[in-house]
C-alpha cells in the first residue's frame, strides 16, 4: 500500500495538469490572439505565439491610433460604477433581508422566505420582458437607475445570509439586547461583523455577476452612453465599431472584461477557503 502511494499522487496530479491545461488553453488563446494582426489572427487562430508580435489592437483600445473608435474607458466606467452600486446595494439590503426572515417572528415570514426561494428557480431569461416593462412605466428606462435598481437585490444573496444568520447562537443576540442595543444595532455591530465568510461570498458572487450582466442592460438601456464592458464588447462582436473580424480587438476587449474579477477572486480567495473551512467545521 505504501509503495502504491506514490504512483497514485503522480497518476492524480498528472489527471489535474491534463484538465488544467484543457481549462486554460482558450485562455491562452485569447491572450496571444490579442497580440496579433487581423489577418495573422484569420490565418492562424488557434496559434498561441504571435509572429510577429502586434500591438495595434491594444493601441486602437487606448486611444493610441488615429482610427481609435472604441469608447474603452466609457465602458469600464460604466461597469465599474454599477458594479460598485450594485454590490454595495446587495450585501447591505440582502444581509438585512437575511437577518429578518432569520431572527425577526412577524406573520408571512415562511411565505416570504418561500417565495424567496421560488424567485430563485425563475430562468432569468422570462424575466426579462418585465423588466423592461417596470422600467419603461417607472419612467427610468435608459438611465443608470434602471440598470442598477432593477439589480440591487438578489434572491440568492438573501437566501445565502438567512442560512448563514441561522447558523449564529442567538444567545449572542440576547446578551446585546440585554445592554440596550436595538434590533438594528445587534445586527449592524454584532452579528454582521461574525457573517465575514458568507459577506464575502455574497460580495464575490455580487461583482462578478453584475460585472458580467448582459442581458439585463440590453433590455433596460439602448444608448451607447450606457453600454459597459460587456455590451460594448457585444457590439464588437455585431460589427458596429468597424468592419471585419476584428479578432485582436475582441479578444483584448475581452481580456480587459476579466481582469478585474481575476483579482477580486486571487485576493479573496485565502478568505473563501478560510469561511468554507470554518462551515465544514461548524456543520
Amino acid at each position: 500500500m505504501d509503495r502504491s502511494r506514490p504512483l497514485t499522487r503522480t497518476v492524480f496530479h498528472v489527471v489535474l495538469v491534463i484538465f488544467a491545461i484543457i481549462y486554460l488553453y482558450p485562455f491562452v488563446i485569447q491572450v496571444a490572439t490579442s497580440f496579433k494582426s487581423d489577418p495573422q489572427a484569420n490565418a492562424n487562430p488557434l496559434s498561441i505565439i504571435p509572429n510577429p508580435v502586434e500591438l495595434n489592437a491594444w493601441k486602437r483600445i487606448f486611444g493610441l491610433t488615429p482610427d481609435s473608435s472604441v469608447p474603452i474607458l466609457h465602458w469600464a466606467f460604466n461597469s465599474a460604477l454599477v458594479t460598485v452600486l450594485v454590490t454595495a446595494g446587495r450585501v447591505f439590503f440582502d444581509s438585512l433581508a437575511g437577518y429578518a426572515l432569520s431572527r425577526l417572528r412577524f406573520r408571512g415570514r415562511g411565505f416570504l422566505f418561500t417565495a424567496v426561494l421560488a424567485v430563485m428557480s425563475v430562468p432569468g431569461v422570462a424575466l426579462l420582458i418585465p423588466k423592461f416593462l417596470v422600467t419603461k412605466y417607472f419612467g427610468i428606462y435608459n438611465t443608470y437607475y434602471a440598470m442598477v435598481l432593477p439589480l440591487i437585490v438578489d434572491a440568492a444573496g438573501v437566501f445565502i445570509m438567512k442560512q448563514f444568520f441561522d447558523t449564529v447562537p442567538v444567545t449572542i443576540e440576547e446578551a446585546a439586547r440585554l445592554d440596550g442595543a436595538s434590533i438594528f444595532q445587534t445586527f449592524w455591530h454584532v452579528v454582521l461583523p461574525m457573517a465575514r465568510p458568507a459577506l464575502i461570498t455574497l460580495t464575490i458572487l455580487s461583482f462578478q455577476g453584475s460585472w458580467n450582466e448582459f442581458s439585463h442592460f440590453l433590455v433596460t438601456t439602448q444608448s451607447p452612453q450606457y453600454q459597459t464592458l460587456i455590451t460594448g464588447l457585444a457590439s464588437l462582436s455585431r460589427g458596429t465599431l468597424g468592419s471585419g473580424t476584428q479578432y485582436p480587438l475582441k479578444m483584448a476587449t475581452a481580456l480587459l472584461t476579466t481582469i478585474p474579477v481575476a483579482i477580486l477572486f486571487f485576493v479573496f480567495q485565502r478568505h473563501l477557503v478560510r469561511g468554507a473551512n470554518e462551515g465544514a467545521v461548524k456543520g
